[in-house]
């Protein structure tokens, strides 16, 4: 909880439930504490099957619907606040599918977008601002084909480029998370 009156809900969600991503992935704790210095409320929560949740993972069409779930709270405890939906690789696709589908976030904060996880014909028409943020290095979404992708995606949109090892933004989380601070 931000220490003055919260600006914004956020949701936050994590990488690939079967590669063992969970809330508390490092990527996902430098998101979610960047957007609480910028005055949002932040929800993280595990997708289906992961710690202690119940379920099984759900093959994207699952975590969207979980998301979607923990949006429904997080807009039920802050009815008054606008909301943005924010996540790290799987997470990111899973929130940028929910985003375009409601349509009316103050935003989308995609961390480490891969490429390599299916079509993003979705995001060509989605009139929510996204933002988008990648390693340099990243093995799941190359820069080169990042940029392809990125070409077809609808505006309005913003790349940020960080200087990193990998997909995790290793060496680099300190630049990440004043990356978003920024962003948002």
């Amino acid at each position: 909880m931000p220490e003055e009156q919260p600006r914004l809900a956020a949701l936050v969600c994590h990488p690939h439930p079967l590669y063992g991503g969970t809330m508390h992935n490092k990527v996902v704790y430098r998101l979610a504490r960047a957007l609480r210095t910028r005055g949002a409320v932040v929800l993280r929560f595990n997708f289906r099957g992961v710690g202690r949740s119940e379920g099984a993972h759900g093959n994207l069409t699952g975590e969207i619907e979980d998301a979607r779930h923990a949006l429904e709270w997080l807009r039920g405890r802050y009815p008054g606040l606008p909301y943005a939906l924010a996540g790290f690789s799987f997470g990111a696709r899973a929130v940028s599918h929910l985003a375009c589908e409601i349509g009316d976030a103050e935003f989308l904060l995609a961390a480490g977008f891969a490429t390599r996880l299916g079509p993003v014909d979705y995001l060509a028409a989605c009139s929510v601002p996204k933002i988008f943020i990648q390693s340099t290095h990243d093995e799941f979404a190359p820069r080169d084909a990042f940029e392809r992708m990125y070409a077809r995606i609808g505006e309005p949109k913003r790349l940020v480029w960080v200087e990193a090892a990998d997909h995790f933004f290793a060496g680099a989380l300190d630049e990440f998370e004043e990356q978003v601070r920024l962003a948002v």
